[in-house]
């Protein structure tokens, strides 16, 4: 388990504003898909969750609405790689929309959790982001995006290099 979950878990006052959602079985679905690579897209939402609630608090922003709607920003719940004859578009232009209906059949949103999760893929959402925790979440999003790639690709790495090795012992 990476450093940031053990971190996540010792964090009393994150832990009570997600706690619900984190205990909610339509939230706890989102562990049946993968979001990037190995990465389920609950783990995901966790980590970029918690790295906007930290980065709220620090800058007196509004941490508990950005904990709340960046845990559900990628509600989803399918497997975005096969292609569904029902949905209608890209993944990328369309998931925003379907994540805000599911986040809504499941808690209570004010306008800011709106916009942060409606707007979490600007720009390919055209609309502008309309609060600083909304632009917060397309940069950390992106970041967690590129953080599980990189960390994925630096394994694939490591195990070609290990079994180079490995053979070059066996000759």
């Amino acid at each position: 388990m990476r450093e940031i979950f053990n971190e996540i878990k010792q964090d009393k006052e994150f832990m009570e504003i997600v706690g619900p959602l984190l205990e909610n079985e339509t939230v706890q679905e989102m562990k049946k898909y993968r979001q990037h690579y190995e990465t389920s897209c609950y783990d995901h939402c966790l980590e970029a969750s918690y790295r906007c609630y930290r980065y709220c608090k620090k800058h007196k922003l509004d941490y508990v609405s950005a904990a709340r709607a960046t845990m559900v920003h990628d509600l989803f719940l399918y497997d975005w790689r096969k292609r569904q004859p029902d949905r209608k578009g890209l993944h990328a232009f369309t998931h925003p929309r379907t994540s805000y209906e599911n986040a809504c059949k499941i808690m209570d949103l004010n306008k800011k959790e709106k916009d942060i999760i409606l707007k979490h893929m600007w720009p390919l959402t055209l609309k502008l982001p309309r609060y600083r925790e909304s632009y917060l979440l397309t940069v950390v999003d992106k970041y967690c995006a590129l953080s599980e790639s990189f960390r994925e690709i630096k394994a694939k790495h490591k195990r070609k290099k290990l079994a180079k090795e490995a053979k070059k012992n066996v000759n």
